[in-house]
């Protein structure tokens, strides 16, 4: 098992990453060979994260205007429904060229290469699933996560999610629980080669057996709800 960090370029708060390096220790316990990696990513956290956005924006824009096709102008009614952050995104994914979005692909195919690279020497991958502990989630619908994390500044969208690197490059993967921190939820990533989901699901039932966290779902069942 290979295991990133960071995954070259991300800000780890402290307590997440001692929280997911004492859960490896379980893969260890039970015979796999883990080794910390470098896969060789030199794009700043930021660059990726914008380009991400545009790519992910463009899907957007392009349902929505067949939705207006269909008669639901989304952009037209109900404008005012759309979080800032994301308006923001839809006024820069609008003023790309042609020459932006092959340029993004390219950005997208080094990312897939560093992976491919790492997962033709090991069978799996494992992250952080976040580089922060969890956020507040707001009451108006925009939520959004830290605008830094160990004094780096990141995008408070998804700066702060190391899950986006397989939507560039489409290996399989899972969340798990890694245990807690200060009594919050700490996720570790498991990437498995092309179309291998059968390791990714494996080796997280493996965790699962080993360290059970099904006594965890209590503190869900107990937290009060507000009203």
């Amino acid at each position: 098992m290979a295991y990133s960090p960071n995954l070259d370029v991300f800000p780890v708060d402290g307590k997440v990453a001692e929280t997911v390096g004492r859960a490896l220790r379980a893969f260890e316990e039970a015979g796999a060979q883990v080794e910390e990696v470098k896969l060789g990513i030199t794009r700043s956290q930021r660059e990726l994260s914008d380009v991400w956005s545009r790519l992910y924006m463009l899907l957007n824009l392009q349902a929505i205007e067949n939705m207006k096709r269909d008669g639901i102008d989304l952009f037209g009614k109900h404008r005012d429904d759309f979080p800032p952050e994301y308006m923001d995104w839809v006024e820069k994914t609008n003023r790309m060229s042609g020459l932006d979005f092959f340029r993004d692909q390219a950005v997208r195919s080094e990312v897939y290469d560093a992976f491919q690279n790492i997962l033709g020497r090991f069978d799996l991958l494992v992250t952080p699933t976040l580089a922060c502990p969890p956020v507040d989630n707001a009451s108006d619908g925009n939520t959004i996560g830290p605008k830094s994390i160990n004094g780096v500044e990141i995008d408070p969208l998804i700066g702060w999610c190391l899950t986006y690197f397989v939507n560039f490059t489409g290996h399989p993967a899972a969340s798990i629980p890694a245990g807690l921190s200060d009594g919050l939820p700490v996720g570790m990533q498991i990437i498995g080669r092309r179309n291998a989901d059968f390791d990714v699901l494996a080796a997280s039932a493996a965790f699962e057996r080993l360290r059970p966290w099904q006594d965890n779902y209590r503190i869900c069942r107990e937290r009060p709800l507000e009203a």
